[in-house]
């Protein structure tokens, strides 16, 4: 009997130790797979940058970065074109991040639970999904023709925020939802009423992945192309907008909030629609300003998560 339960208990370890190696080859499997898909996509990103690198590398100087276009490919520059990025990213954070930000802690913190909250969510998810060009063709009908905006910056910032903004309140919530739910139990045990508990608890714990996803947001608005030529950016301006600050009462201008604009990607593509060579060495140059300002931007939000992260303590 004792022997045959020694044979037992040996088949029963035989089995475990199988399914134990099956498991850790699938987990190495798995390794590799991870692995080769993040070279993958890293070969991908030096082969873009070597390639943009070797085509365009000679033309970046001061004098390419403080020109404006021109008909001559060695005379173009892209001063209002990254002028133009600049002022619609600022106007798009503008909008988006107040926006976005409220209505994700209205979402998370005080929004009951019940059918149009749920409708309002599954819609939020879904307007992250459509495609830039319906946002731009909805800008067109809506801000253009029927408010009258015009083709100006003003259009393009609202525009690109109309477009992250789904994006902005989702990472937002995520963000807030993080938080462990202690913390807010032991500030109303405190005393504390929920807007106390939001602004002294919830929004700092959370604030550092509410910064990276808002920061991600608007590295994809920045090269956004196709909402911008439909809401009418050019892709010639020799001019910059008007200044904001002005020597004469009252001394701050919002004309520059109606000027035509255009941007760094709309450079791009009327260069490489071109058939002279000069031209796409400037375009390829363009490319390097704008992947740089956008790896800028990743890196800014990787260093404050990186920031916040160390302050959370629970």
């Amino acid at each position: 009997m004792s022997s045959e339960n020694a044979i037992g208990r040996s088949i029963e370890l035989d089995t475990k130790r199988s399914r134990l190696w099956r498991r850790k080859g699938a987990d190495l499997l798995f390794a590799a797979a991870a692995l080769a898909a993040m070279l993958a996509a890293l070969i991908v990103l030096l082969a873009l940058l070597g390639q943009l690198l070797f085509d365009g590398a000679g033309r970046l100087t001061w004098q390419f970065v403080t020109s404006f276009p021109s008909r001559f490919p060695e005379q173009a520059g892209i001063i209002s074109a990254w002028m133009g990025t600049l002022l619609v990213m600022f106007l798009t954070a503008l909008t988006a991040v107040p926006l976005g930000l409220g209505a994700a802690i209205y979402l998370e913190e005080y929004a009951p639970s019940n059918r149009l909250t749920d409708v309002i969510e599954i819609n939020i998810a879904n307007l992250a999904g459509v495609p830039s060009i319906v946002y731009g063709l909805m800008a067109l009908g809506l801000l253009v023709y029927e408010f009258r905006l015009g083709q100006s910056f003003l259009t393009a910032g609202l525009t690109l925020a109309m477009l992250i903004l789904p994006m902005v309140i989702i990472a937002s919530r995520e963000a807030i939802r993080a938080v462990p739910p202690q913390i807010r139990e032991a500030a109303y045990a405190l005393g504390a009423t929920k807007w106390q508990t939001v602004k002294d608890h919830v929004l700092p714990y959370s604030m550092g992945g509410i910064l990276t996803g808002l920061i991600l947001a608007l590295s994809r608005a920045v090269g956004e192309t196709a909402p911008l030529i439909t809401v009418g950016a050019l892709s010639f301006i020799a001019f910059l907008p008007h200044p904001p600050i002005q020597s004469d009462p009252p001394f701050i201008s919002f004309q520059w909030l109606f000027d035509p604009f255009t941007v760094m990607p709309i450079q791009m593509f009327n260069w490489v629609s071109r058939p002279q060579e000069a031209f796409h060495v400037n375009a390829a140059a363009a490319g390097l300003v704008l992947l740089g300002m956008t790896l800028l931007m990743n890196a800014a939000a990787i260093v404050i998560r990186n920031r916040f992260r160390k302050r959370v303590h629970w």
